[in-house]
């Protein structure tokens, strides 16, 4: 376990149930898919020429124009005529059951893992005043220099104001608390960096979440 002023305190055994399970690549790929199209927000519209306004009136006679016939200049084929096929408000969520995105995340999470990934800190500052200065300096004693420009993922307990306030502003880190950790973010994160506080919450989340499916 690392300390903000580069040292270490100990170790940290995380529980094998959630990051030494197998990783099943198809599996976290539907549920990625899934997050990314529920995040749309589907409100694209157009207008068909039913919907277009003006058009009424025939712009010429049926016959002796020598023209195709026509019967409104809203349609598809006029200037600020209808559109044809297009996209109209639509809800792109899937439904993906909990042990899918449970078992995805778990895979995520064991993957980085088995690349030593994963570090947990007791902080991720000194006291409870924030420091940018000081997450940086801590993170960069962990992220080695060859992996400059990776992007890092700190997982923060939701009360730690401090460690949430400290990482806000560095823009390689992605900043979330237990109970957001999902499979996209692992997966794009490079790293994936915990406090111990955080660790805790989220392993005993997830250790009663398992406990009551199996009930």
């Amino acid at each position: 376990m690392h300390t903000p002023t580069g040292g270490t305190d100990g170790t940290v055994e995380l529980p094998g149930e959630l990051f030494d399970a197998p990783a099943n690549t198809s599996l976290m790929h539907q549920v990625v898919t899934a997050q990314l199209a529920a995040a749309r927000q589907g409100t694209h519209d157009t207008k068909t020429r039913g919907e277009v306004r003006g058009g009424g009136k025939k712009p010429y006679r049926q016959k002796g124009t020598g023209r195709a016939r026509q019967g409104s200049t809203r349609a598809p084929q006029f200037t600020g005529g209808g559109t044809v096929h297009g996209p109209t408000p639509r809800d792109y969520a899937q439904r993906t059951p909990k042990k899918m995105k449970a078992a995805a995340l778990r895979g995520a999470l064991s993957d980085r893992a088995r690349h030593e990934r994963i570090h947990v800190f007791t902080a991720l500052v000194d006291g409870t005043a924030p420091s940018t200065k000081g997450a940086r300096t801590a993170l960069e004693g962990v992220i080695t220099p060859d992996r400059e420009h990776r992007k890092v993922l700190a997982v923060v307990a939701r009360d730690d104001e401090a460690g949430r306030r400290s990482v806000a502003n560095l823009p390689a880190v992605h900043l979330l608390t237990p109970d957001q950790l999902n499979t996209y973010d692992v997966l794009r994160a490079d790293d994936v960096v915990f406090t111990s506080a955080a660790l805790d919450a989220f392993v005993s989340a997830r250790t009663a979440r398992a406990e009551e499916v199996d009930q």
